[in-house]
């Protein structure tokens, strides 16, 4: 196993050997469980055995959450960048792209080809969805990075789910404006997955686009410049996505149109379970505190970090957006989710529940503690929720409302 080291004038030598570097590969691996379903169908003639993949993901993989617990350990700083110029993690991502693409060409061709039920295609569109969505993952890890050839593989890979201008808005717009009222990709207390979808989606498209907008104007090019990142990564969708129209058959037009709701559907998850409720302070000229770590909820579960390229530590994500996967830190006294990604977004699906488990979660966090002035609240539903939360603590809660 590789070993970092360095000599510290005042520490003396340092080593840090990465626990978990081979596992890692189970993030580039991870893709092809989707096509596991085949194979079962195939043997059991079941055509709800395609849908396994899918119940792994959100059922197999939590309970691997539970019982390989949290990772509470960092690098140390010091060997940082010898962690972050190693290739053999940047390979990791880039070897994961023809994944999605293998992936979503075999459930295609299953779908089109093996004579299923339309609860069979549909099994099958929300398999290579879910699993299309990983893409969005991959695209945000490479998305972030200086490297021209970064960005540009994730353009590539944003083509399979369809969602090109994800990179664009995403570092342009929600890095800028998260976890403020302002922000489409930022989750209010009170607001279900589902209301917060119908915002988040539209929202983020246009504001993607009006970001690479302005970037052109400023470069003097009409935004349908062939320079326009976001027509880039869409006119390679519409490629691959005719192509399997035109080889497969129309029916390929309902399953790609599932595939790639399903894909969107899986952002929309990360999104809303990230930064729920959390609010920077604004000083009295309204500009916004820097982002801290406490912007952000994060997980330091082994198994669906490994799986996520650390996605999970979002809060260091977003305090340090330039982080590699393996650099990314846990902290303590941050906002924490119970469990994994995975569990989080089937627990969102059930907005009651989520409610249950989240909303005295985000008020007995130590930086708000109960005061309403510092949570990003759904306005419609915060007298409601001031009234239903005044007498739970122990303390009397801040409602930010007139007296």
């Amino acid at each position: 196993m590789t070993t970092y080291a360095i000599t510290h004038p005042q520490q003396g030598t340092i080593t840090y050997r990465d626990r978990k570097r081979w596992l890692w590969l189970a993030s580039m691996v991870y893709p092809l469980v989707s096509v596991s379903g085949i194979p079962l169908y195939l043997w059991s003639g079941n055509e709800w055995a395609l849908l396994v993949p899918v119940l792994s993901g959100y059922f197999g993989v939590t309970a691997m959450d539970w019982l390989f617990g949290a990772d509470q350990s960092n690098p140390p700083e010091a060997l940082v960048p010898q962690l972050e110029d190693d290739p053999y993690y940047r390979w990791l991502v880039i070897l994961t792209i023809p994944m999605h693409f293998i992936v979503l060409l075999v459930l295609a061709t299953f779908a089109a080809k093996s004579g299923v039920s339309p609860l069979g295609m549909l099994f099958l569109a929300i398999t290579a969805g879910l699993y299309s969505g990983l893409g969005i993952n991959t695209a945000h890890e490479l998305g972030h990075k200086k490297s021209a050839l970064e960005r540009w593989l994730s353009r590539i890979v944003l083509a399979v789910p369809a969602y090109g201008h994800f990179c664009v808005e995403h570092n342009r717009g929600h890095h800028r404006y998260v976890a403020t009222p302002e922000d489409p990709a930022s989750s209010k207390m009170g607001e279900n997955i589902y209301a917060f979808a119908c915002r988040e989606i539209p929202g983020a498209c246009r504001r993607g686009w009006q970001a690479e907008k302005e970037r052109l104007q400023r470069t003097g090019q009409s935004v349908w410049s062939l320079d326009n990142e976001i027509l880039q990564s869409y006119a390679l969708s519409a490629v691959l996505q005719v192509s399997l129209i035109a080889a497969l058959g129309w029916v390929m037009v309902p399953f790609l149109l599932i595939h790639n709701f399903y894909a969107w559907w899986q952002l929309t998850s990360a999104n809303y379970i990230e930064h729920y409720g959390l609010l920077r302070a604004q000083d009295a000229s309204g500009r916004y505190e820097h982002c801290q770590p406490h912007h952000s909820w994060n997980a330091n579960h082994v198994a669906s970090n490994l799986l996520l390229f650390h996605l999970e530590r979002h809060s260091d994500h977003h305090a340090h957006p330039t982080r590699r996967y393996q650099s990314l830190r846990a902290f303590p006294n941050l906002p924490e989710l119970p469990t994994g990604y995975f569990g989080m977004f089937l627990l969102a699906l059930f907005p009651p529940l989520w409610y249950r488990v989240m909303d005295r979660r985000l008020l007995a966090l130590p930086h708000i503690r109960s005061d309403f002035n510092k949570i990003n609240v759904l306005p419609a539903r915060r007298a409601e929720l001031v009234a239903r939360y005044a007498g739970a603590f122990a303390k009397p809660v801040n409602t930010g409302l007139p007296a």
